[in-house]
């Protein structure tokens, strides 16, 4: 598993440019407005989603599982306790096909625990429209 650290960022290019610097390391994906980072030291997937007008500049947290059988017990375990608000299947979001389970900590910061399941859809299954990395 690898943390996930989204950022808001008010120009992409300049972003990408400041961060392969920083971790010594070209970004895994880019699309319009997006760019992720696999970061191995530390273990890091760095998403950065072209915002401008955004007040926060996180726009979430998350914990990436390399199996299904590990979120399958993280959103297991979520649910039972109560703190699991969104579990989806199978969902295109951020340019890959993700299992995912979302869940709000009391100040609103929105933790995402997922799998990637391909990590390279078609475009006709990448809604355009997709409000997940926005």
């Amino acid at each position: 598993m690898r943390l996930q650290l989204a950022l808001n960022v008010r120009n992409i290019e300049e972003a990408v440019h400041y961060y392969s610097k920083l971790f010594d390391t070209p970004p895994h994906k880019r699309r319009a407005g997006y760019a992720n980072f696999a970061i191995g030291n530390p273990p890091l997937k760095l998403v950065l989603i072209e915002n401008p007008s955004a007040d926060d500049r996180i726009n979430h947290l998350g914990v990436e599982a390399e199996q299904n059988e590990n979120l399958d017990a993280v959103m297991k375990r979520l649910e039972r306790d109560g703190i699991a608000d969104t579990i989806e299947d199978q969902t295109t979001c951020c340019f890959a096909t993700q299992d995912k389970v979302w869940s709000t900590e009391p100040q609103g910061l929105s933790w995402e625990w997922y799998t990637i399941t391909d990590d390279n859809p078609s475009e006709a299954n990448i809604s355009k429209s997709s409000v997940c990395c926005a």
